[in-house]
């Protein structure tokens, strides 16, 4: 193939589905187009303003992810693959006009357990190299002189489990499976089949080659913002060049990779506690402010939460105020009915809530259809007598209150049930009998 020829790139990228496909079983007919048009955008990095990371990932051992890094490698730009890579000579291999492709097996023993603090350098190394112009900076003690190292290139990552949160979040995540039964692919021999890669891969640097200019100057129109657009603009980019079926694919690919990401939860530690914590406000009765004891049983009691392993007693004030600090939260003195006690007011959070952990608005009751608490004639907020005791249950003992009743807000000393208000729903604390 010459370059004065017409190329076809979506007869390219087709080829390159068909070898993905031939060796491995891919979660999703989404995967196997990200993953053919993530390879196919290595060979045009010099394009390319970001170098999106391909995670890929897998829950058990025996799910295809290293025979998929095989393909990977026999059909992407200039492979360089690594197990057990120091910082050092990654940074010194990235450092070329035209930077390899750095793919990384086994990436879970890297990045977790005791070798989580050793890979520091690597991890940031992969977060600055997502973006073009992000130099490492060191001092070359025989020249006395600053250097500056290139970092930007192109990286895929193996695993069993999630990757750090920071390089999931420049990724193209891509989560393996078990073969079931009746799912057959073809074995895979280094030697035998990575003659055949590498021509796709020698056409697909010839084609993208050709058009280095084009992609350069391309801004094609995104699915979703932000980081997300960074990272999969590259992948759109080329379909875009392909044409074909290749453009509403790439999109349909974005869209729906994107939507898993976030429904898988991939969200920090901090998000995660904003999160919980507005659900701790809920199961509290939505009052205006809370104690920090009442908050913290509430997330320590949730089973399903992490916040009970945080050490021996579970998450701690100390450790709470730690996490919130970061979001401009921080706890105060507050005059309960019970007495003064630090807590948190329900004000503090909705800023946060709105810009980290949003949530579907839900339609608010029409004025006029005013809501009652059940077995009474008053609205919440009016005066109204104390419902009986209800049967078999001792006076002055604690009473459920149903969630929609009105809790009066905070006055401008911070006291709850100042006088002209109602009395609020006291906490449900632990008393001994």
């Amino acid at each position: 193939m010459t370059t004065s020829e017409p190329i076809d790139g979506a007869a390219i990228l087709d080829a390159l589905h068909a070898a993905l496909t031939r060796y491995v079983i891919l979660p999703s007919a989404e995967a196997v187009d990200a993953v053919a048009l993530w390879i196919a955008a290595t060979h045009a990095q010099p394009a390319w303003a970001h170098a999106p990371r391909l995670v890929i990932r897998a829950p058990e051992k025996r799910c295809g992810k290293s025979r998929l890094l095989d393909v990977v490698e026999g059909c992407c730009h200039n492979p360089l693959i690594t197990v057990n890579a120091s910082p050092a000579a990654v940074y010194r291999a990235i450092g070329a006009d035209i930077p390899p492709t750095l793919l990384v097996d086994e990436a879970d023993t890297i990045f977790g357990g005791k070798n989580a603090d050793a890979a520091e350098d690597l991890r940031g190394l992969l977060n600055a190299g997502h973006q073009r112009n992000r130099p490492a900076i060191r001092w070359d003690a025989g020249t006395q002189r600053l250097e500056k190292i290139p970092t930007f290139a192109m990286a895929a990552l193996a695993g069993i489990g999630a990757m750090p949160d920071t390089i999931e979040d420049r990724a193209v995540v891509v989560r393996m499976r078990r073969r079931a039964p009746g799912e057959t692919v073809a074995p895979y021999r280094h030697r035998r089949d990575g003659p055949a890669l590498r021509a796709v891969a020698q056409r697909l640097a010839v084609w993208l080659g050709a058009n280095l200019a084009a992609l350069e100057a391309a801004e094609p129109p995104m699915p979703v913002e932000d980081r997300a657009a960074d990272t999969w603009e590259p992948l759109v980019a080329v379909a875009d060049l392909a044409g074909s079926t290749w453009s509403a694919r790439a999109r349909h690919a974005v869209t729906t990779l994107t939507a898993e990401a976030d429904e898988a939860g991939n969200v920090s530690t901090r998000v995660r506690l904003l999160a919980d914590v507005r659900t701790a406000f809920t199961v509290l009765g939505d009052p205006p402010a809370t104690s920090t004891h009442d908050l913290l049983t509430a997330l320590n009691g949730d089973d399903e939460a992490p916040w009970a392993g945080f050490g021996p007693t579970g998450l701690t004030g100390k450790r709470l105020g730690d996490l919130l600090r970061e979001f401009g939260i921080t706890s105060t003195t507050i005059r309960f009915p019970v007495g003064q006690a630090k807590g948190y007011t329900r004000e503090a959070f909705t800023d946060a809530w709105e810009r980290y952990c949003p949530t579907p608005s839900v339609p608010s009751v029409p004025p006029s259809f005013p809501q009652v608490i059940p077995g009474t004639d008053y609205p919440p907020g009016t005066d109204r007598p104390v419902p009986p005791t209800p049967p078999g249950r001792t006076p002055g003992t604690h009473q459920s209150v149903p969630a929609h009743q009105s809790v009066p807000h905070l006055s401008r000393q911070n006291e709850l049930g100042t006088d002209g208000t109602d009395t609020p729903r006291r906490h449900i604390t632990h008393r001994r009998p």
